[in-house]
C-alpha cells in the first residue's frame, strides 16, 4: 500500500510547506506547522463542483436585492450580538473556553426556533442521551426537536439536503471529517475541508449554520486562520470559567456591529441574559476609595460603565512591574509616560497594577482618561468624588482627544444616578443632560485638576 503523502500547513495563515520547521515560511510566526495529509484536488474540484454551481457574469445593478431575513432565537442578547437575529443562509463561528456554555446557548436557541422552524443540532461529541438530558435539566420545550449525532460529513450532507432545516447546529467542527480526506478528525486539513463544504452547502441550501469551534490555550480558535474567513460572523465567549457570568462577543459580522457585547448570567436553568449589565462592572463601595474611577466605555451600539481600578505601591526590584488586566498593558506604559512628562508624576520607582472589574476586555482608546485618573487617585491616596464618570481618549502631547457616540454615553451614565462627567471638550453636549454636570477638558493636567473640584 503506497503511503499517504504529507504536507504541513500553518494554523495561522494557512500556508502549505513540504517540510516541517519551526517558523512558518509564509507568515513568519513560530511552532505553528502541523502535520496533515495532502488533499486530493482531483476529488476537491470535482465535491466544490455540484455543491456551487458557476454563475453567469452579471452586473451590479442588475442583481435583484431583498431585505434580510433575520431569525430570533429567543434571547435579546444573543440576537443583539449577531445583529438582531440569525440571518438566512449565514455560517456563524462560536468559540470559547471548554465548558463555558457554548452548546447550552445554542440547545437554547434551537429549543425556541423549532416551534416555528425546521432546525437540526448535529452533534459529534456528546450522545442523545447526554443532550436529551441537559435539555430536561433546562427545563426546555424541545420535544419535537431533530437530532443526529455523526461525525461523518458525507453523511451528515445528504440529511441536509433531505430536510432543508433553516438552522443547522454543528457541535462541533472539530469532531467532523470528510471521507475523501485520510487525515484524524481535527486535524487543519479536515477541518478546512469540513467547514468549506458546509459553507458551501448553506449557501446553497440558504439555512443558516451555527458551527462550534474549539479554542486552543491561547484563546483563539483551533484550526487554520481561514476558517474565520469563510464564514459571515465570528463570535467568542468571553470571561471567567469559574464565574456565573458570561460575555459574547462579535469579532466578525457581515450583518451586524462588530464588537457588540452580550451578557448573560449561568443559571440552573440556562443562560439567562442580563438587563442591566453595567451593575455587573461597577464595584459596590460602601465609600470612595483610592485608584478607583468609573469609565463610560462604548461596546458595539451598547455604552456601558465600568470601573477600572489602579493599585499604585513601592517597588521593591530594580524593574517595577506594570500588570494590566482588561486593559492593553503597552497602553499603560504609554500613559505612566505621559503623567510624568505632562503632569510631573514620577512612576519609576512604583509598581502599577490596573483592572477592569468584572472579567471585560477593553480595547477602545477612550478608556485612557479613567486609567490616568485611577492611577494618579492610587499614587495620592485620594479617592475620587462619588458620582464621577469619565471618558477620554489621551494622546502623547498630553492632549484629550474626543471618543465616538460621546451623547450616548452620557445618557447612560446619567440614567444610572452619575452626577458629574470628565470629557473631552468635543464631547460636550449640545444641550444639557438632565442631573448631570459635564465638563470638557483639553489636557491631562486639566483633567487632573477638575477630578478633584466641587
Amino acid at each position: 500500500m503506497a503511503k499517504a503523502k504529507t504536507q504541513y500547513v500553518c494554523t495561522d495563515c494557512a500556508g502549505i510547506s513540504p517540510k516541517w520547521s519551526g517558523q512558518c515560511p509564509h507568515c513568519t510566526a513560530w511552532n505553528t506547522l502541523q502535520e496533515s495529509v495532502a488533499d486530493d484536488r482531483a476529488g476537491s474540484r470535482n465535491r466544490f463542483a455540484s455543491l456551487a454551481p458557476t454563475a453567469g457574469v452579471q452586473t451590479l445593478g442588475s442583481v435583484a436585492t431583498e431585505s434580510i431575513a433575520r431569525l430570533g432565537t429567543g434571547s435579546d442578547e444573543f440576537d443583539r450580538v449577531l445583529g438582531g437575529g440569525l440571518v438566512v443562509g449565514s455560517v456563524v463561528l462560536i468559540g470559547g473556553d471548554p465548558g463555558i456554555g457554548k452548546s447550552t446557548l445554542l440547545l437554547q436557541a434551537l429549543a425556541h426556533l423549532c416551534a416555528a422552524h425546521p432546525v437540526l443540532y448535529v452533534s459529534g461529541e456528546e450522545s442523545a442521551g447526554q443532550i436529551a438530558l441537559r435539555a430536561r435539566r433546562l427545563g426546555l420545550a424541545a420535544e419535537a426537536m431533530p437530532l443526529l449525532t455523526e461525525i461523518a460529513l458525507e453523511r451528515i450532507v445528504p440529511v441536509l439536503e433531505s430536510t432543508r432545516p433553516a438552522v443547522v447546529v454543528i457541535d462541533s467542527i472539530q469532531t467532523l471529517y470528510s471521507e475523501a480526506l485520510t487525515a484524524a478528525p481535527g486535524s487543519v486539513s479536515q477541518v478546512r475541508e469540513c467547514a468549506a463544504q458546509l459553507t458551501r452547502l448553506s449557501k446553497q441550501l440558504g439555512c443558516a449554520i451555527v458551527m462550534i469551534g474549539h479554542v486552543t490555550k491561547e484563546g483563539t480558535l483551533a484550526g487554520p486562520r481561514v476558517l474565520e474567513h469563510m464564514v459571515d460572523s465570528v463570535l467568542y465567549f468571553e470571561g471567567d470559567t469559574h464565574s456565573s457570568f458570561r460575555l459574547v462577543r462579535a469579532f466578525k459580522n457581515r450583518f451586524g456591529a462588530v464588537n457588540e457585547l452580550g451578557v448573560f448570567a449561568m443559571t440552573d436553568r440556562g443562560l439567562r441574559g442580563v438587563s442591566n449589565p453595567s451593575a455587573l462592572f461597577l464595584s459596590q463601595h460602601a465609600q470612595p476609595v483610592p485608584g478607583a474611577c468609573v469609565l463610560i466605555t462604548q461596546e458595539g451600539s451598547r455604552p456601558l460603565l465600568v470601573e477600572v481600578q489602579a493599585l499604585v505601591d513601592t517597588a521593591h526590584v530594580p524593574n517595577p512591574r506594570r500588570l494590566s488586566v482588561g486593559l492593553e498593558n503597552n497602553r499603560l506604559a504609554l500613559l505612566l509616560a505621559v503623567l510624568h512628562r505632562h503632569a510631573g508624576m514620577a512612576l519609576f520607582d512604583q509598581d502599577v497594577f490596573v483592572n477592569a472589574v468584572g472579567g471585560v476586555r477593553i480595547g477602545e482608546p477612550a478608556a485612557d482618561l479613567a486609567v490616568v485618573l485611577a492611577v494618579a487617585s492610587s499614587l495620592k491616596g485620594r479617592p475620587l468624588p462619588r458620582g464621577l464618570a469619565v471618558f477620554g481618549e489621551v494622546g502623547l502631547a498630553g492632549e484629550i482627544r474626543p471618543a465616538p457616540r460621546g451623547q450616548e454615553r452620557l445618557r447612560e451614565a446619567a440614567k444610572l444616578g452619575f452626577s458629574r462627567a470628565l470629557v473631552p471638550r468635543a464631547n460636550l453636549p449640545k444641550k444639557p443632560i438632565e442631573g448631570m454636570v459635564t465638563i470638557g477638558l483639553d489636557r491631562i493636567d486639566e483633567a487632573l485638576g477638575a477630578a478633584w473640584e466641587e
